[in-house]
């Protein structure tokens, strides 16, 4: 019982850590988008643009995780321990969609890096299309990055969770 405890410990410990690099990259991008900004040029606003949008939700989002992870040990861990059931009934399904939505969201960041490499490459030299393009490209491969990180995790934590349905007492 203590091992499958300490599995999900490790599982929530790992998502509260990446998602405390998404803040840091959120906050980080922020301060960029500041700075760009005050450069006062279209490729540079271009930049800051990017950087705004995609660091809002690296905040956003990150701070969501960050905030529910410590929740989810311990409610994962009562299941484990007193309530079984809604180890298949609610956190199965909860991490179904969780590894559907981080599989979608990487298709969006490739999306979004190949929109960023067009603008980057065919707009016009110090443009704000091509500030854009660049900043989209920086941005979305770290989240890129960062989400295919969590969708192996995912997947590595639901074939666990689903394992201890074999093993139900």
């Amino acid at each position: 019982m203590d091992s499958m405890v300490d599995s999900v410990y490790h599982y929530f410990k790992a998502e509260k850590k990446d998602s405390a690099y998404c803040i840091f990259m959120g906050l980080f991008s922020l301060v960029l988008m500041v700075y760009f900004l005050a450069k006062g040029t279209p490729f540079y606003n271009g930049i800051s643009y990017a950087f705004a949008a995609i660091g809002v939700i690296q905040l956003v989002v990150g701070g969501m995780v960050y905030l529910r992870s410590d929740m989810d040990i311990v409610s994962i861990s009562y299941f484990i321990q007193k309530d079984f059931d809604m180890i298949k009934d609610k956190e199965i399904p909860r991490m179904e969609m969780h590894v559907k939505n981080l599989a979608l969201y990487f298709k969006a960041e490739i999306g979004c890096i190949a929109l960023g490499l067009m603008l980057w490459f065919f707009c016009p030299s110090l443009s704000l299309g091509k500030g854009i393009g660049i900043g989209l490209v920086i941005q979305s491969s770290m989240m890129c990055f960062l989400d295919y990180l969590a969708e192996q995790r995912g997947k590595v934590y639901l074939d666990f969770l689903k394992s201890l349905l074999k093993q139900e007492p």
